[in-house]
């Protein structure tokens, strides 16, 4: 078993997970806003998160996710997509979603309330 910890909007989710479960599926398992415009397939970049630590136990990146990062934003050394990276080893991994896929998760989701959006008048 491993730890997974996702950061988003001043808040943490922690999820426990068993070796082979994606980060997308660590998200969605413990209710975390973490964008899949695609439904996980490695067909767009929505689940773009940043890996600040535990990177050693994800699985490699492929050339499938490398080709689908380029056309995300704000890429950085430590960018995964959820949908790829799986826990391979045990241990604790910790990601901030992006704010890439917050926007693609409150657009997928419109009966969610968007806390960024939160007291803001239309």
């Amino acid at each position: 078993m491993a730890i997974v910890r996702l950061k988003a909007l001043g808040r943490e989710w922690v999820h426990e997970v068993s070796l082979g479960v994606s980060l997308l599926e660590a998200a969605e398992e413990c209710g975390a806003p973490e964008g899949s415009a695609c439904g996980g397939v490695c067909g767009c970049s929505t689940c773009h998160v940043y890996v600040m630590q535990g990177a050693e136990l994800l699985s490699p990146a492929e050339e499938n996710e490398e080709d689908i990062m380029d056309k995300a934003f704000d890429v950085r050394m430590s960018s995964r997509l959820g949908c790829q990276a799986r826990v391979v080893k045990e241990g604790e991994v910790v990601v901030e979603i992006t704010r890439e896929s917050l926007d693609a998760f409150y657009n997928e989701h419109p009966d969610e309330i968007d806390p960024r959006e939160a007291g803001s008048t239309a």
